[in-house]
């Protein structure tokens, strides 16, 4: 399900770049004006603003769905809500204050050793 919805969402983004670059910004009009054939496009001269105005719109809000529904489904198959539910539990080790003495060490405390003769 979610690598449809994936497939769908590139679609869309693809489309959506290509329509955005299919229109031209408020200057082009001013070229319209001193006689430029740009003006009379594959749309018209009057009704390609809008066509391509809602063909963006519904695709914007098209990619900002199926962005959403894939947010929800990663979140889903994510597993634990946090780090600390995923680590295991196990018994902390600690380490002895530097300076204490080793719980190996067998001469019977804080002694220096005799001197040898």
């Amino acid at each position: 399900m979610g690598q449809i919805i994936l497939v769908i969402h590139v679609l869309i983004a693809v489309v959506l770049v290509v329509l955005v670059l299919l229109q031209h910004g408020k200057g082009a009009d001013a070229g319209a004006a001193f006689g430029s054939g740009a003006s009379a496009t594959v749309f018209g001269s009057r009704g390609s603003a809008s066509f391509l105005t809602r063909m963006t719109a519904f695709l914007a809000t098209s990619f900002f769905i199926t962005s959403l529904t894939l947010a929800m489904i990663a979140a889903r198959q994510a597993g634990p809500g946090s780090v600390v539910d995923r680590v295991p539990d196990q018994p902390v080790q600690e380490e002895p204050a530097p300076g204490a003495p080793d719980e190996d060490d067998t001469s019977g405390g804080d002694a220096p050793p005799a001197p040898d003769e």
